[in-house]
């Protein structure tokens, strides 16, 4: 019954891929059909017939593949990853599949794109300055996705000059967080901080090192009030002799100097 139900999903993942390679041959036949023979605008009957026509079929058959491909992708993610990231994954697609897919379509119907590409070019480095953080997070997530260096469940020994030496083990991953079980409890490390830091698997046996122990401020300075002190005869406040003492003037003048 296992190994029926496996076949069975993997069959369905293969039936995936397969619809959609299928479906996005077709979709760029038709961007390319459409903008060599059809035209929208100031043209034939027979051109606007293929124009419409290009349309339609990239429609159909682009959404078709951004709806197989995102599935098989994301499944395919959750395989090697997590359930989380591959969800994750799928929106992804769906929404870069779908920008991409409007861009085709003004490109058949003979739309000018001078201006949309240069607006999306500008809001694309803002989104990017702002959210600079997190696509380094997600990038980082593709990255390791990839490598691989370690899978949930691992007892992986972690050493980032932000962390310190830490050793953890693996919970879960995602496109923005590493969630890991510490001695101290669960920490979600972000992806970036996990792709700069040095990993390493712990051998059977080994004694995890634990956590260093959470930092606490200084005690404040203790502040003594300070004391008054009587001055004595023959001296100024400030604790220097005064011209009737013999002692230097406060005007800088030698001593036994006549005062004017």
């Amino acid at each position: 019954m296992t190994r029926s139900i496996s076949g069975a999903a993997k069959r369905s993942l293969k039936t995936e891929w397969i619809i959609g390679s299928v479906s996005a041959v077709i979709a760029m036949t038709a961007l390319g059909l459409g903008r060599a023979f059809g035209k929208i605008e100031h043209s034939s009957l027979h051109q606007k017939l293929y124009g419409w026509a290009a349309a339609l079929v990239l429609v159909i058959a682009g959404g078709y593949a951004i709806v197989h491909l995102s599935r098989a992708l994301g499944r395919f993610v959750s395989r090697q990853s997590s359930a989380g990231a591959g969800g994750t994954i799928r929106l992804v697609t769906y929404g870069l599949g779908y920008i991409i897919l409007i861009i085709a379509l003004l490109a058949v119907l003979g739309v000018s794109l001078d201006h949309l590409l240069i607006g999306a070019g500008i809001a694309g480095i803002i989104l990017g300055v702002a959210a600079q953080q997190s696509l380094g997070n997600v990038f980082a997530a593709v990255v390791m996705l990839f490598a691989r260096p370690f899978v949930v469940g691992d007892t992986i020994r972690i050493r980032s000059g932000v962390t310190g030496v830490l050793d953890v083990k693996v919970l879960g991953t995602g496109l923005t967080y590493v969630t890991v079980m510490s001695d101290d409890g669960i920490l979600r490390v972000p992806n970036s901080i996990m792709l700069a830091a040095g990993i390493g698997q712990l051998r059977p046996g080994a004694t995890p090192i634990p956590s260093p122990p959470p930092w606490e401020p200084p005690p404040p300075a203790s502040t003594a009030a300070p004391t008054a002190t009587t001055p004595t005869p023959g001296t100024t406040p400030s604790g220097s002799p005064n011209a009737q003492g013999g002692g230097s003037s406060d005007l800088g003048l030698p001593p036994d100097t006549p005062s004017l």
